[in-house]
């Protein structure tokens, strides 16, 4: 039986159907809004596989180029490897739903969405977090509350729901909020140095419209749910957990005060042998898992108590004190721009490289081709947690980190017209230990700045965490690894002293209120403005000029008409020039030509060439005249290559012209000035005025 429910939310009808497609999926749901259609299936796996000890969630959205009426490029013609979109809507969904499954719950759970229409306005994300949300609270898995997604946007000051792909080239912020009718679970944004109050204003915002959405899913639960798998809750043997307890102590607030997180690893793994060894390991029934499990849970608790009653964090901070942070620039020599942020124990090297238009980056997307002028790459070897992992290339976590420091960085980035380069940032992380995606915030500001790339005002970016308990809840400035992996909150904000570019929460409880958001808010802001005071000192502002080590842009206007006479049959003048004089030449559809190259010989030929192609006649401007055609009433003369006029009979000489040949023959080259251009570039020329004008001046012929 189908079932369908629906309500307008912005400015569509946001309808949500069920029992029609993917029927043998434990839920599956069609969400539309406009034109754009997604498809969302979840399956759960019927036993927990032995020996699992963790809660695999797995999303996996994809979007299909037949829903936007187009064939895939490249060889195959068919859709391959997730792109880095897909990768972050896969993040955009599993975020907000996993704080909502039950402690215990380890069954595998798959969530696939699939965009199958798209009408080139209206987003698909959100609909997936939307379907994501529905169908599991449809299914027969132990899944809490439904989750509504929305994506706010900003305009002279006033708030909307569900920008458009349109919209979003004018909307001063692109916020995407998820919770629960109770509370937030997750946030995504980038913005023009909004205001923390107006921040807070836009997620409220949203969060109106999440409570219809989430409403609308309880409407289908209501009508077509399944009865909620029971998750039997985790039982450990008494003795595990007596016998781990009075091992343990207090000695894990010892291990807290040690200095390094490599003191505290070894401290903390001697420990735990220490329990360990209270067990006959080979015992049958005996489970190592179990013994880790209330290891973890002693140091959770204790960790927790010591925020939240003690009023102390773990590695003796105050809660608003961020760690020691030192800055360095310039410190690569043939890079166009470097610099090393280190904050504590989590440290990013970055590096600027400029390109020209030629190293844009092409996007194949739904909505069509796009370009990217600005590229923000993060790596995390496995060194900088002191491991040894196999390098398979970026997984999601580095592709969710990196998007999200390009995004605090695009909202200063300069326009085209104020800089013609193509830029690249690159964050190595060397050390971490906290937030390495705030320190790549950082660090790229620094290498920007080094680089000469006249960045609108710098940013500075921190991370916060919270910890909640019966007796209350605290925000922590400058999480370190332990406070993020033992804590509830991770939130980063990123911005400038005039307001946030970026910010992205996640959570591992069922949501965060409005007075956690303000305050976590104010806390940020008051430590992302003293960081940025420490990484001035070390450059107070952009370099005046480029790196002598990268290409130099030089930008000619040409009209657009000539645009085909410089590229040639096939590309053959524009090669041919690239290939004389090895300068890079990017020519754009409103006649700008972009010249890179570091031989100011180089780009000289290339200027000097390009004017000759592309040069054209002014009125009253005199030229040497080649003359090419002789006819009764006048000569046509060549003044530059490819470009002729008419000097008639009447303008060859001051004195009565019985015959042209009389005055002039083929060949022959004399000055003559241009006295007019007609509506259809028809030029007329003087070779007496050019003569008049001569002789006026002094100068001899």
């Amino acid at each position: 039986m189908i079932t369908r429910v629906s309500k307008k939310i912005g400015k569509e009808e946001l309808i949500i159907e069920t029992g029609k497609l993917a029927k043998q999926a434990d839920g599956a749901v069609l969400v539309t809004y406009g034109g754009t259609v997604v498809l969302v299936a979840v399956c759960v796996a019927p036993t927990v596989k032995e020996g699992q000890d963790f809660f695999p969630l797995t999303v996996d959205y994809r979007e299909k180029t037949y829903a936007a009426g187009r064939i895939p490029g490249g060889f195959f013609k068919r859709e391959g490897r997730q792109t880095e979109r897909e990768i972050l809507t896969s993040r955009l969904i599993d975020r907000p739903l996993r704080p909502l499954f039950p402690e215990n719950y380890l069954n595998e759970v798959q969530i696939t969405a699939t965009t199958i229409s798209v009408d080139g306005e209206n987003m698909p994300d959100i609909l997936a977090i939307i379907g994501a949300s529905a169908a599991l609270a449809i299914s027969a898995i132990p899944f809490s509350k439904p989750v509504g997604g929305i994506r706010v946007g900003s305009k002279n000051g006033e708030f909307f729901l569900n920008p458009t792909f349109t919209d979003l080239e004018t909307s001063d912020l692109d916020l995407v909020v998820a919770g629960t009718k109770d509370n937030i679970t997750m946030i995504e944004a980038g913005a023009q140095e909004l205001s923390e109050e107006d921040f807070l204003k836009a997620i409220e915002f949203g969060h109106a419209a999440i409570k219809e959405i989430t409403a609308l899913q309880a409407d289908l639960v209501s009508k077509c749910g399944k009865k909620k798998q029971a998750v039997e809750p985790r039982t450990i043997d008494a003795d595990i957990e007596k016998k781990a307890a009075q091992k343990v102590g207090k000695r894990f607030f010892d291990i807290f005060k040690l200095s390094t997180k490599d003191e505290k690893k070894k401290a903390r793994e001697e420990l735990y042998q220490e329990v360990l060894a209270q067990f006959d390991v080979k015992a049958e029934g005996f489970k190592e898992s179990e013994v880790k499990h209330v290891f973890d849970g002693i140091e959770q608790q204790d960790v927790r108590a010591l925020i939240v009653e003690q009023k102390k964090r773990p590695d003796g901070r105050k809660f608003d004190e961020i760690r020691k942070i030192t800055c360095e620039v310039g410190l690569l020599p043939r890079t166009h721009g470097s610099s090393l942020f280190t904050r504590g124990e989590t440290q990013s090297l970055g590096t600027a490289t400029l390109g020209s238009g030629t190293d844009e980056q092409r996007i194949d997307a739904l909505e069509g081709e796009l370009f990217k002028r600005f590229m923000l790459h993060y790596n995390f070897p496995s060194f900088s947690v002191g491991e040894t992992k196999p390098n398979r290339g970026p997984g999601r976590r580095e592709v969710g980190h990196g998007a999200l420091a390009e995004r605090a960085l695009k909202a200063v980035m300069p326009n085209q017209e104020e800089f013609p380069y193509t830029v690249r940032l690159v964050s190595e992380i060397l050390e971490s230990n906290g937030s390495s995606s705030m320190a790549s915030v950082c660090a790229g500001t620094l290498a920007l700045m080094d680089a000469g790339v006249p960045i609108h005002r710098p940013v500075s970016g921190i991370a916060m965490g919270l910890v909640t308990e019966s007796k209350g809840w605290e925000i922590l400035t400058d999480i370190a690894g332990i406070e993020d992996h033992l804590g509830d909150m991770d939130f980063k904000v990123a911005g400038t002293t005039e307001g946030i570019t970026a910010l992205q929460m996640d959570i591992k409880i069922e949501g965060v209120t409005s007075e956690i958001l303000k305050k976590a808010l104010a806390d940020a802001k008051k430590a992302r403005l003293k960081i940025l005071e420490t990484m001035l000192q070390t450059l107070p502002e952009v370099r005046k000029e480029v790196s002598q080590h990268a290409p130099r842009i030089i930008t000619l206007q040409i009209n657009p008409e000539k645009i085909g006479a410089l590229i040639g049959p096939g590309g053959k003048m524009i090669k041919k020039i690239i290939a004389e004089t090895g300068a890079k030449i990017d020519i754009d559809d409103d006649g700008k030509v972009h010249i890179a190259t570091n031989d100011s010989q180089a780009a000289q030929a290339a200027i000097d060439q390009i004017e000759a192609i592309t040069q054209e006649a002014q009125i009253g401007k005199i030229y040497q005249a080649k003359v090419k055609k002789i006819m009764a009433f006048g000569a046509f003369c060549e003044i530059m290559p490819g470009i002729e006029g008419l000097c008639h009979v009447s303008e060859l000489s001051d004195g009565f012209v019985k015959k042209v040949e009389d005055h002039i023959k083929l060949g022959d080259v004399f000055p003559v000035k241009v006295i007019k251009i007609d509506d259809n570039g028809k030029i007329s020329l003087s070779k007496k005025k050019a003569l008049q004008e001569a002789q006026g001046s002094g100068v001899e012929h």
